[in-house]
């Protein structure tokens, strides 16, 4: 009898089918591949959305009148709110969880997207700049902790890799829509309220890294938290990291005007192009030198920046424009992308090592601070100037000149400072170091690069928490 029913009982296993959901079951939750996949997307898109503006600053200007201070003033307030989010915001997602804040800040984009798309005049446009910037910069933290959490060595690398990728595409692909297709000033935004409603649903099936705690409310309070540990990691890469934003902020604002006046064109194309080239190469880079150690890679970064501008203003000149300065500028903006990637990469690469789950997306938002204070109060006096200072091509010279001298002091404080950093970030107990000369990334697991001693360089990360590493 008991075999006869083990038999009966090997049958029906045999013939019933696997895995089939109970009805009214949760969808199964994203692996960690899928996972980092959505939240790389999600942050592509934010950077996307907020250049996705940049080639239709001339179509309202046309159509509206306002001057280039006006410009300047609707891509400054975005950087504000990023950064005001980013004060209040940015360390939510360690204790409500990284989901509810991707929840909401998806859905104010979503909305923003709309007030975009309808907007009749220059108020409306700062509104939707406003909620766009808040949006951004609660959910920056959130994306780059949550890439973090899910793949230490994969999510350092889509931290550097998926903003200048979104920045890129959305100047390139809101040129070209704009440019080809119907309804300039709306078409876009509503391209971008499907992408986000499309993410909004995908977050529903994305594993939650982090668990809840109290203390959120507190959380709130603006205040800088600096981990001990990561306190001259971040004094080595903040100059950077403003020098090259401070140059995205130019390029983002100031730069369609200036590319107009050289290729002689009013095509909106031409208007993201200049940051497409900036920012396709910042992504570039990204590729490029993730397998440099990470103090070669913040000193090419800045030596390419300071060149590449160097490159711009030559190609400037007195502002005639024509083929070969145009090519010199186009030419001269790819190389200072270059090094916009390389600053940034390496100042991701430097720093985030050092945070301990708790403290990454505080950590990450302060690195976003740091950053967009550079992209966003240079490129406002820089539209000041463009009307009550000597023009835009003076203006740019000036501006070119300024940023120069800036990453100059930065490279100087790195050269100076840098590898005393280096080797504090990497010792006592740290993520595991390679001679900064080697071919290798002085921090493996950061960069991504050290896939073959990928076990090795997790076990090192897992005993890195801030007690066993020095502070200053």
């Amino acid at each position: 009898m008991s075999t006869a029913t083990d038999a009966i009982t090997r049958w029906a296993t045999a013939h019933t089918p696997a895995h089939r959901p109970r009805r009214g079951a949760r969808p199964r939750a994203l692996g960690p591949t899928g996972g980092l996949v959505l939240l790389s997307s999600i942050a592509v898109t934010l950077l996307a959305a907020s250049s996705a503006l940049t080639p239709l600053y001339g179509v309202y200007q046309r159509e509206w009148g306002f001057s280039p201070i006006t410009t300047t003033v609707v891509f400054g307030v975005y950087a504000l709110a990023v950064l005001a989010a980013l004060l209040v915001f940015g360390t939510v997602s360690d204790y409500v969880g990284r989901r509810p804040v991707l929840v909401a800040a998806l859905a104010a984009q979503a909305a923003a997207m709309v007030v975009f798309a309808t907007a009749g005049s220059v108020s409306a446009l700062l509104a939707a700049r406003v909620v766009q910037g808040v949006s951004t910069g609660a959910a920056l933290g959130a994306i780059g902790a949550a890439m973090l959490d899910i793949d230490r060595s994969r999510g350092a690398f889509a931290n550097s890799f998926a903003p200048p990728m979104g920045t890129a595409a959305g100047a390139l692909v809101s040129g070209l829509i704009v440019q080809f297709l119907p309804a300039p000033t709306h078409l876009v935004y509503l391209l971008l309220l499907v992408v986000f409603t499309v993410q909004l649903l995908g977050v529903a099936v994305l594993p939650e890294t982090v668990g809840r705690k109290p203390g959120a409310l507190a959380g709130m309070i603006p205040e800088v938290r600096l981990p001990r540990a990561a306190r001259r990691p971040v004094a080595v890469a903040a100059p950077v990291l403003f020098a090259v934003w401070a140059l995205a902020g130019f390029y983002g604002s100031l730069g369609p005007a200036l590319t107009r006046t050289l290729v002689h064109s009013d095509s909106v194309v031409y208007g993201g192009l200049s940051l497409f080239a900036l920012a396709g190469a910042a992504g570039l880079s990204v590729l490029v030198l993730r397998e440099a150690a990470t103090r070669t890679v913040l000193v090419l970064g800045v030596l390419a920046l300071i060149a590449g501008v160097a490159v711009t203003l030559v190609s400037i000149g007195s502002g005639a424009g024509g083929t070969a300065s145009a090519i010199g500028f186009f030419a001269g903006s790819a190389l200072a992308g270059f090094g916009f990637g390389g600053g940034f990469q390496g100042g991701i690469r430097l720093v985030i090592p050092q945070a301990a789950p708790h403290e990454r997306a505080g950590l990450l938002s302060l690195l976003y601070v740091v950053s967009y204070l550079g992209m966003g109060v240079p490129s406002v006096l820089g539209g000041v100037l463009v009307v009550h200072g000597g023009g835009l091509l003076d203006t740019a010279r000036g501006y070119g000149t300024a940023v120069i001298v800036l990453a100059g002091a930065a490279l100087a404080g790195l050269l100076l400072s840098g590898r005393a950093a280096v080797t504090e970030a990497v010792g006592d107990g740290g993520p595991r170091a390679v001679p900064a000369h080697g071919p290798a990334p002085v921090l493996a697991d950061a960069a991504g690069a050290a896939r073959a001693d990928a076990a090795g360089a997790a076990d090192a990360v897992t005993h890195a928490v801030p007690g066993s590493v020095r502070g200053s």
